[in-house]
């Protein structure tokens, strides 16, 4: 029982402190140098799928238009998934030359639109984001000046999710230790999954991307299995107002999870040798953490006749405790400090990891799935 729970404490450790010492390490030998440009900056056209938006959808056009970029060098495309509020009315306001509109009459999903926007787009580089993020405007010439380098073909940006519910310091934990990771992946020109409201490819790399599947996963693994460079950006950013229960977060994690695990499987053609090693390390040895906690709950029980595992095991009784007030004061709808929301997030998010996981396996799809309400609205 020992040994079960040293590797338990091992596999636990190596996710969220292995992998990123090694990255740094691998990121002294093969660090990216990447050329400088000249300045010019590379057409963009601006992908946006919208499903009953209209709390969000009118600010995010206006924003975008704002952007710092010329105006002759940036186009918005923006398809409503057979909305059925008034995004399409709104969206209709807008249409010029700069903003093409696309309804699709049957509903079929976020990727759907985006293929059939892609389809449309004339940049050079295609630039992916969400209704309801808010991003500054002088992200897109920070992401956009790493493509004077041929070599890239791939940038994500930064997450950070704003005020707005129980679990937004939990999330702000979550994010940080993201960034982290994805800087030094970045290091190595293999960052393996994007933030979905704010990263941007080469238009000739694109895809067709699957119904199913997360266009955030899907399209950087397939680039950086064509050998490109995938990087991150960590001054562009992208705010969203945070899931406002943790049942829709609960769900969000869960879904992500799902398509993540059928992305696996189905893009394991593009999971060989280094971006391998980083998709196990970083995402499906997390999606399974519940399976380590149980393992070093159960051995520190059966063990806590000695003394040091028994301190281990009111540690543990502490941290759980902790969560469980975190979800029964998330439920009346109250705040959580930090050192609640923080374990409480951190149980969530491993449960809903292993569920999604059994979900994938069981044949569950997301294709279409309903908008988190909550966090729509701007608050950001």
């Amino acid at each position: 029982m020992e040994i079960l729970f040293w590797m338990a404490v091992g596999w636990l450790a190596y996710v969220y402190f292995g992998y990123p010492l090694a990255l740094a390490l691998l990121g002294r030998v093969r660090r990216v140098r990447p050329l400088e440009g000249d300045g010019t900056l590379p057409s963009v056209s601006v992908l946006l799928a919208a499903r009953n938006e209209e709390r969000d959808i009118a600010w995010k056009l206006r924003q975008t238009l704002d952007w710092d970029y010329p105006p002759g060098r940036l186009e918005i495309l923006v398809a409503s998934d057979a909305s059925t509020d008034r995004t399409d009315e709104i969206i209709q306001g807008f249409i010029g030359p700069r903003v093409t509109f696309v309804r699709l009459e049957q509903r079929s999903g976020k990727n759907a639109a985006l293929n059939e926007l892609a389809r449309r787009a004339r940049g050079d580089v295609l630039f992916f984001t969400d209704a309801n993020s808010s991003i500054d405007p002088g992200a897109i010439r920070l992401m956009a000046r790493h493509f004077a380098d041929p070599r890239t073909g791939c940038v994500t940006g930064e997450m950070d999710e704003g005020e707005g519910s129980a679990i937004a310091e939990g999330a702000r934990a979550y994010w940080s230790h993201e960034s982290l990771v994805k800087r030094l992946e970045s290091a190595i020109g293999s960052v393996v999954v994007c933030v979905g409201s704010i990263f941007c490819i080469r238009r000739s790399l694109y895809h067709p991307v699957q119904p199913e599947l997360a266009n955030d996963l899907e399209l950087p693994l397939r680039i950086g299995h064509a050998g490109y460079w995938v990087r991150y950006e960590p001054g562009a950013r992208s705010r969203e107002r945070a899931a406002g229960s943790p049942r829709e977060e609960f769900a969000r994690r869960r879904r992500i999870c799902a398509q993540g695990m059928l992305g696996m499987w189905r893009l394991r053609h593009t999971l060989w040798g280094l971006r391998g090693w980083q998709f196990v390390s970083r995402k499906f040895l997390r999606w399974l953490v519940v399976v380590p906690m149980g393992l070093i709950l159960l051995a520190t029980v059966w063990l806590a006749a000695v003394p040091v595992f028994l301190a281990l095991l009111v540690l543990q009784g502490l941290f759980y405790a902790l969560a469980l007030v975190g979800w029964l004061r998330s439920r009346r709808g109250a705040g959580l400090a930090r050192a609640v929301s923080v374990p409480f997030y951190i149980v969530l998010v491993a449960v809903a990891g292993f569920l999604g996981i059994l979900d994938a396996w069981r044949g569950r799809r997301f294709h279409v799935w309903e908008i988190a309400s909550l966090s729509r609205g701007r608050s950001v």
